[in-house]
């Protein structure tokens, strides 16, 4: 199964992504969620199916969230978090 879908980044969390079904948009996003994620940022616009290779998350697992969900959030990776602690500090 193959999904159109909207990639939007958060302008409160650095590489913090939203994933969702273009059709649909954040009509099935939890508002609480996007009180915590900002207002969603457009970054690009793709077509997702199981096999495809995306950068940092399992195509599959973003599918599923999508269909479950009607939402996948890809957050940062743990390293990025940690370099955004310590510069906070300094």
């Amino acid at each position: 199964m193959t999904r159109i879908c909207q990639v939007f980044r958060s302008p409160l969390k650095p590489e913090m992504y939203l994933y969702v079904d273009k059709a649909e948009g954040c009509a099935r996003v939890p508002e609480a969620l996007l009180a915590r994620f900002g207002e969603p940022q457009p970054v690009l616009v793709l077509a997702i199916s199981p096999m495809r290779k995306l950068a940092r998350v399992n195509a599959a697992d973003v599918l599923a969230g999508i269909e479950s969900q009607g939402f996948f959030l890809q957050m940062p990776p743990a390293d990025a978090v940690y370099t955004q602690r310590e510069s906070a500090r300094d």
